[in-house]
């Protein structure tokens, strides 16, 4: 019984500890290049890596990534 509620206790704190820093943002500019080097700036400030999600170019460029550590 305590093996089951140690298991349990584990795979609780594991989960939370990889939802903490699920993190999307987002960047406007008038260039793609421009609005990914926003989104690089936001990664190197959270100390973390990212990852792309969206860019749709119109009258400007809107780009979402989602971090990572």
């Amino acid at each position: 019984m305590k093996s089951i509620k140690t298991f349990v206790a584990i795979a609780a704190l594991s989960m939370m500890s990889f939802g903490t820093f699920a993190q999307t943002v987002s960047a406007t500019a008038s260039t793609l290049d421009g609005a990914e080097a926003q989104i690089a700036a936001q990664a190197k400030q959270a100390g973390a890596s990212y990852n792309i999600t969206e860019a749709h170019v119109g009258n400007q460029v809107h780009m979402t990534a989602d971090l990572s550590k």
